[in-house]
């Protein structure tokens, strides 16, 4: 029972109070760049040829990204990125086709054979969570052997 005292306003709060749940954290401004799909010179399938096919990732964002679990695919073959973080404001990571050294803006696949079909193909990049990120697709173009995604 409510006593009302004199001089005294009473207000009766509902127990339809709501309280917002905090917001989806918005994805990273992460991209496909470019792609060098097609090395300069004979396909010898040496490590400096490996290495001049390559797929360029940019973080438009003002936020640096770790990219620790994060994987760029093609039909056949994964990539996923250790423990490396891209910079923010046009920040760019390189992930080269053979073997090397990591370094924190060129990764390398250590693969002993072409990725990157030079007829055309699809590069796939992938969350942590596998979800599609970003696609870049490139078909056969005379003389061109890289393209902007």
């Amino acid at each position: 029972m409510l006593r009302q005292l004199p001089g005294v306003v009473t207000a009766v709060l509902g127990a339809g109070l709501s309280v917002a749940a905090p917001a989806q954290a918005a994805a990273p401004a992460l991209r496909f760049q470019s792609v060098q799909y097609d090395s300069p010179g004979k396909d010898d399938r040496s490590n400096g040829s490996l290495n001049a096919e390559w797929i360029a990732l940019v973080n438009t964002g003002a936020t640096s990204v770790n990219l620790k679990g994060w994987r760029v695919d093609d039909a056949v073959r994964t990539y996923t990125f250790d423990n490396v973080t891209i910079a923010g404001r046009g920040g760019v990571v390189y992930l080269h086709t053979g073997k090397g050294t990591d370094t924190a803006t060129h990764r390398y696949w250590n693969s002993g054979n072409y990725v990157w079909n030079n007829t055309g193909d699809t590069a796939t990049l992938r969350n942590r969570a596998g979800a599609v990120h970003d696609t870049c697709t490139w078909g056969y173009s005379s003389g061109r052997t890289t393209v902007a995604c």
